[in-house]
């Protein structure tokens, strides 16, 4: 290949470093008007490099046009490798799901940056160990343990206030049935804020064969929430594994919601003996069909707080507040605490309504 540069009159002298094709002849020269333009024409195509790649945007998402896998992978490889040996870890170092995503080249360099800081975080590496599930989101989401913490605190705030209303002067009586109930509560807030949470699922296993592995694996590949950007350097989801999203997440939290109250009956149960053995003129309240509870309960959380919490951290924070408050972290907590705030207010009224619709309240 030939290269002729002419620098024009009054130009500075620099570095210039230009890659071409096999057989290609680029002329070039930079002109005085604009010192860092360059103006080439070749006679053959000049190779050049894929846009969108496994990079994306700074937030570490691909948005809605994917996630940017495919072409460029080797590139985004020797990046990632590079990354690693200046941490000073290798593959080994990292967790399973991790380690694969790198030497597949489906994560992007942001945020395997980001994992490498969480981890040498005082604050966050000891819930980075904890499990593929919840390192994932925090990997998508730093902000997830805020949002457990808002939505677990409002929790035991509105629950307490209406177990003060409901018990009145036997509050301080009544704190080990407080209990009881505040454990429930906080078991489905829990998971009601884990489920639909945005998630990094690195890169899927190997097909086991059976209905049961297949059903598993479909639901694997889809997203915490139907709205969930893509991360970048993994493939979009398709309409159906979005769809899929709160389909898997309402039949997992009817579960969560019939064990959750099935426990907070049972601990209930279990200090009413108590109370009755210590005290033979101690009088409850007539037991409430505990099958019955639990059921509605359940479908209660897989029907309507699931719908509620997916477009929550979906479309409201992933998508609204985290994107038009990027750069404002005060702003952005103060919006979070406020939704959930109102979500779980809102969820208060729905409780009510659907107990009514189900015949258990008047």
């Amino acid at each position: 290949m030939g290269l002729n540069v002419r620098p024009a009159a009054g130009s500075v002298a620099g570095g210039l470093r230009l890659g071409a094709r096999a057989g290609g002849r680029v002329s070039a020269r930079v002109t005085p008007r604009a010192p860092a333009r360059l103006v080439a024409k070749a006679s053959s195509p000049v190779a050049t490099p894929a846009t969108g790649g496994p990079g994306g945007p700074t937030d570490g998402s691909g948005g809605d046009g994917g996630g940017g896998g495919g072409g460029g992978s080797d590139g985004n490889n020797a990046k990632l490798m590079a990354i690693l040996a200046a941490a000073g870890k290798t593959l080994a170092d990292l967790p399973a799901e991790i380690a694969a995503a790198v030497e597949k080249g489906k994560i992007s360099v942001e945020l395997l940056e980001r994992y490498l800081a969480l981890e040498a975080n005082w604050l966050y590496k000891p819930f980075m160990k904890l499990g593929a599930g919840l390192r994932g989101r925090l990997l998508m989401d730093p902000g997830f343990l805020l949002k457990l913490g808002i939505e677990v605190g409002v929790g035991i705030g509105t629950k307490t206030a209406a177990e003060v209303a409901k018990r009145g002067d036997n509050f301080s009586n009544e704190l080990d049935f407080y209990f009881a109930n505040l454990v429930m509560a906080l078991i489905a807030d829990y998971m009601l804020v884990y489920l639909p949470a945005p998630m990094f699922r690195g890169v899927a296993g190997p097909q086991k064969a059976g209905l049961m592995a297949k059903l598993q694996k479909a639901f694997a590949d889809c997203p915490g929430n139907m709205f969930q950007k893509v991360p970048a350097g993994q493939e979009p989801w398709t309409l159906t594994q979005r769809l899929g999203a709160p389909l898997r997440n309402g039949i997992q939290l009817v579960g969560v919601g019939f064990m959750s109250s099935m426990i907070g009956v049972a601990l209930t149960n279990c200090l009413l003996y108590i109370k009755k053995a210590m005290d033979p003129t101690f009088v409850s309240n007539p037991p409430q069909n505990v099958a019955t509870m639990a059921v509605i309960y359940g479908l209660y959380m897989g029907s309507s707080s699931n719908l509620r919490y997916q477009t929550l951290a979906g479309l409201l924070e992933e998508r609204g507040v985290e994107v038009v408050f990027k750069n404002m972290p005060a702003v952005r907590a103060a919006l979070t605490f406020a939704l959930r705030t109102g979500n779980t207010f809102l969820g208060s009224l729905l409780w009510v309504d659907f107990l009514r619709l189900c015949g258990q309240q008047k």
